[in-house]
């Protein structure tokens, strides 16, 4: 089947989603461009000497600026019931963006976590692989490998027609979902579940180092590291209420739709689970600005407490 079909398609009550999809892009918009763009504004004329840190943050704010500038377009689509009068290409390349930025603030919050990973546990053994050359290698590489990863959305997603409206399909036509799920899967795992992964075993790791560091140190240096270990747990937790409910639940759907039911009222369920989580998802191109300083705090905090430390055994 191909994008210029006619699908006649179960009757998905999403009349919720014209109020609630336009509103939340619009914030997501709004905040991702005032919080990324101001983050770009430090890092370029206030930023004197880049640490790997700010490579890998200056990155992910570039890839959510990317994403926030296709905004505008999904939100006029929600607005008109899903009629998209902006041809395929610009359709291609909408979804192409969504799914890079997602994949790359996936890979760049990894980088970011492995190299703080390394900075607290490893600080000395580890100086050789903190490097502004490997951040920049690192960097570029993740570009790749993410943009031939999500090279088969501009295949995958097209326009078409359902019950006589042009619409830009999510994933791709109902018609190709078969196919689409095991490339979906791909995705989920690489792009989602190994980093995610990563993500947590290094932030666990770092707050077990703080933890056994803080019950050797006096109560004003304990206080600070009990903020840092809280500081990691924000962290944690903002990249799990923004990215693992809308994994789950997209894979959950596709595989209801694939291979499990026909039964519309099943479908209309999970798709609207779906519909609510995926919002969700776009918040992290705005909470990834925080991170630059919640990371900051953390960091200022373990040197400020391993600089208290060796004037104690200096004295």
């Amino acid at each position: 089947m191909n994008g210029n079909n006619n699908f006649t398609l179960c009757p998905i009550s999403d009349f919720y989603k014209r109020i609630l999809l336009p509103l939340t892009y619009s914030l997501v918009f709004v905040l991702g461009l005032t919080l990324n763009g101001a983050l770009l504004w430090v890092v370029c004329f206030r930023t004197r000497t880049w640490s790997c840190s700010v490579i890998y943050l200056t990155n992910l704010a570039v890839a959510d600026l990317l994403y926030v500038l296709s905004l505008p377009l999904l939100i006029v689509s929600y607005a008109m019931d899903d009629v998209w009068p902006f041809g395929d290409i610009i359709c291609k390349v909408v979804r192409f963006f969504f799914c890079t930025n997602l994949h790359c603030s996936m890979m760049f919050l990894m980088c970011i976590s492995v190299h703080r990973f390394l900075g607290v546990c490893y600080p000395i053994t580890a100086l050789r692989f903190r490097t502004k050359n490997l951040a920049v290698l690192m960097s570029g590489s993740v570009w790749v490998l993410v943009m031939l990863e999500i090279s088969p959305t501009l295949l995958f997603a097209h326009t078409g027609f359902i019950n006589n409206m042009t619409v830009c399909y999510e994933m791709t036509n109902p018609g190709q979902l078969y196919t689409y799920f095991p490339y979906d899967m791909f995705l989920d795992v690489v792009g989602f579940l190994v980093p995610f992964m990563i993500i947590i075993i290094c932030y666990c790791s770092m707050m077990r180092v703080l933890y056994r560091a803080g019950r050797d140190n006096s109560q004003e240096g304990t206080e600070n590291l009990n903020k840092s270990i809280r500081t990691i747990l924000a962290v944690c937790l903002m990249f799990v209420l923004c990215f693992v409910p809308y994994h789950i639940a997209r894979i959950v759907c596709l595989f209801i739709r694939v291979y499990v039911s026909s039964d519309c009222r099943v479908i209309n369920l999970v798709m609207i689970g779906y519909k609510i989580w995926k919002p969700l998802v776009s918040f992290n191109s705005c909470a990834n600005p925080l991170l630059y300083f919640l990371g900051n705090i953390l960091t200022c905090r373990y040197v400020q407490q391993k600089d208290s430390n060796s004037d104690g055994l200096q004295r």
